[in-house]
């Protein structure tokens, strides 16, 4: 299904919460990306698809003027795998820094100015070819960002499932949770799965 061209109501979170859920990326079709070779696979398999869903993880701060020190985490996925990748090896980071700023591939997700601005800041690289999936949905009349649970309640009258527990959980740690996995993965997953249904040019 394409989005149509007039915008379609976005159903309120008791309409959302009747339907059935998105399909989601278990985690035999998730690959944790920690060390230079993991990340040489990776980049490798990423480099067959044009389009990436892209999204970031970052430990949250808990006090007034605290800073973030993330994101400690980056997700690509495609319409069928979705990679994490953690930051703690430098070399790992230096090659999905890489993957970010290779203009030959869009990275479709939602929100992403912050994203960026962080991967900036840390990293030292500028993402390139990002296409924000908010602004095509503002762009087709929505007067609001309407988030990837929207969109996917809007393109496939389905409900992307998002766990609060593990938004707010330690992205920091060497040794990620089930939990924390596919809630990252599935993020990306969505952006790609909704860049997929939108007719673009």
């Amino acid at each position: 299904m394409t989005i149509p061209r007039e915008p379609l109501p976005i159903p309120g979170k008791d309409e959302i919460a009747l339907l059935d859920p998105f399909d989601r990326l278990g985690l035999d079709r998730i690959v944790i990306v920690r060390s230079a070779v993991e990340a040489r696979e990776a980049c490798a398999e990423l480099s067959d698809c044009a389009v990436w869903g892209f999204d970031t993880e970052s430990r949250p701060t808990f006090f007034k003027d605290q800073v973030s020190d993330g994101p400690h985490i980056i997700q690509l996925a495609t319409r069928h795998r979705a990679w994490v990748f953690q930051l703690q090896d430098p070399d790992c980071a230096e090659q999905v820094c890489a993957l970010l700023a290779n203009g030959k591939h869009v990275k479709a997700g939602f929100g992403l100015g912050d994203d960026t601005r962080r991967i900036v800041s840390k990293l030292g690289v500028a993402p390139s070819a990002v296409l924000d999936l908010n602004a095509v949905f503002r762009a087709r009349g929505y007067r609001k960002d309407i988030g990837v649970k929207g969109a996917v309640a809007v393109l496939f009258q389905r409900r992307f499932l998002k766990s609060k527990r593990a938004a707010t959980s330690n992205w920091a740690n060497p040794r990620l949770t089930d939990a924390q996995v596919l809630y990252a993965a599935n993020d990306a997953y969505g952006a790609a799965r909704v860049h997929d249904a939108l007719d673009l040019p």
